[in-house]
């Protein structure tokens, strides 16, 4: 019976340590000085038993001395630091948006001030012998409203419009032949409202609906086959039910100290944080997350830093 109780317990202790497979430890001294509502953490524990580093960043939605926004490099890039240095040293800055590199160009959503910046791609033409025919994606994105309320949403934006418009579900893809899909077919769908956000940025795919892991890769068509099981370094944002801003930042790419993360990874640490919602941003040598102008994570890119069309900043 001895016996017994002690494999129960054993088999209790392996369930409860491999629900919470991070420890995080608060470094809020290395990053100051801080702001009321502003939180750092970090991990080095082992992600299924490959090296990890890992931090991420707090920031109370309720706390009125918070400004959360972005920024566009406006036709160019700026590396993280660089943001930092024109936007007057904000105390956050994150990379976001995927992106072209032929004209700097967002591929996501950016709002700032309740301004669309940058616009969704929505229109992807096939390849093969009927280049003709189209398939139309509905990307997810992060926002804030003026009240500061956080949400994720797959989006459809159009430049002749003011406002984004959201499905709070995700969107299959699909495929006809014509390039563009007018605003007003689109709001007859049903699936779609207006999406009055303050701030926001895009990327993709969501990693966490509902407080349980859901990849909408999918429905979003971010990468091909089983590239979600790659390992990468990752950036990726989220919120949790009682009102925390989420900033994740994996390194990656450093065999023997930091491996990075799939996007399977990502999503589980994100649950564990707490978060309710939410979702991947670009990643790779873009990931890049400062505090204070300190960086957090080691940029993968040999260069250092990656310059970037959009980023998200928090001002105290």
């Amino acid at each position: 019976m001895k016996r017994w109780i002690i494999f129960c317990i054993s088999i209790l202790f392996s369930s409860l340590v491999s629900q919470a497979q991070w420890q995080w430890k608060n470094v809020d001294s290395l990053y100051q000085p801080l702001p009321k509502g502003v939180h750092v953490y970090k991990t080095a524990d082992e992600t299924e038993g490959k090296p990890n580093i890992a931090f991420y960043v707090s920031a109370d939605l309720h706390e009125k001395s918070l400004q959360f926004s972005t920024q566009t490099g406006n036709g160019k890039r700026l590396t993280p630091t660089q943001y930092y240095e024109q936007e007057k040293q904000p105390m956050l800055v994150m990379n976001t948006t995927f992106f072209e590199f032929v004209h700097n160009s967002n591929l996501n959503v950016v709002i700032k001030d309740g301004s669309l910046r940058a616009y969704q791609v929505h229109t992807l033409p096939l390849k093969g012998k009927d280049t003709l025919t189209y398939r139309h994606v509905f990307g997810s994105a992060i926002g804030i409203s003026r009240k500061r309320r956080a949400d994720v949403a797959w989006l459809y934006t159009d430049s002749a419009a003011r406002y984004a418009y959201a499905s709070q579900q995700p969107v299959k893809p699909w495929k006809d032949s014509i390039p563009h899909h007018s605003l007003q077919q689109m709001l007859q769908s049903g699936k779609f409202s207006k999406w009055k956000m303050e701030t926001a940025v895009g990327g993709g795919p969501v990693l966490v609906q509902n407080g349980a892991i859901n990849i909408t890769n999918n429905e979003e068509l971010k990468f091909a086959g089983k590239a979600i099981n790659d390992k990468h370094p990752r950036s990726a944002m989220g919120y949790t039910a009682d009102g925390l801003l989420i900033f994740l930042a994996i390194e990656g790419r450093f065999p023997g100290k930091a491996e990075g993360a799939t996007l399977t990874q990502t999503a589980k640490m994100l649950q564990q944080i707490g978060c309710i919602e939410a979702l991947n941003l670009d990643g790779g040598g873009s990931s890049c997350l400062l505090v204070n102008g300190k960086q957090t994570i080691t940029p993968s890119d040999k260069e250092g830093q990656r310059a970037v069309p959009a980023v998200f900043v928090i001002r105290n």
